[in-house]
């Protein structure tokens, strides 16, 4: 890929959103079961750590580059 061009969606990496590490990489058994049970603690598009507020009605989780994230 030459400087002029940009990635698209296809070149870039997702991260795993309870660990941080490349979502493609092995050993996230672990992160998808506590995603059953906690809030995402990194952003899935950057990997940067997130603000995360936990109420009795969901949660919400705050990436200062992608915006904000709710339980459904």
């Amino acid at each position: 890929m030459s400087a002029s061009e940009t990635p698209t969606a296809a070149d870039v990496d997702r991260y795993c959103d309870q660990c941080g590490e490349p979502a493609g990489s092995a050993g996230h058994e672990a992160c998808a079961r506590r995603r059953d049970l906690e809030p995402p603690r990194y952003c899935a598009d950057c990997r940067r750590r997130m603000v995360v507020q936990v109420t009795p009605r969901g949660w919400t989780a705050k990436c200062v580059e992608h915006g904000v994230r709710t339980s459904g």
